[in-house]
């Protein structure tokens, strides 16, 4: 999946998580419902001023909406992982075995 796409995920799911619809939402940050989701469905190329007014609607910080390699599907976390395993040293992949333990029990 793209990083656009991805961000637009983190958007849609920072907005659902606050129970905000996209017309509610659109309308705190002054912004259009239909460019709301086109950049929800990672078409769209919104300016900083448009991640300020989201973020801030959003009540989050910038760096947030950005934030979304978690929002991946589950091919795409798997790669993710493994690429965080190989840079991993031996501690902390102890650190990181429990962790996932303890997580999937």
């Amino acid at each position: 999946m793209d990083e656009k796409r991805l961000i637009g995920l983190r958007i849609e799911r920072l907005r659902k998580s606050r129970g905000l619809s996209r017309e509610s939402f659109a309308e705190a940050a002054d912004i259009s419902v239909n460019y709301l989701g086109r950049i929800e469905r990672g078409t769209e190329n919104p300016t900083l001023d448009m991640f300020l007014k989201i973020a801030k609607a959003l009540k989050v910080e910038t760096w947030e909406l950005l934030d979304c390699k978690h929002e991946a599907n589950h091919r795409e976390l798997k790669e993710l992982l493994t690429e965080l395993v190989k840079e991993a040293d031996t501690e902390r992949l102890r650190l990181a075995v429990k962790i996932l333990r303890t997580i999937v029990r």
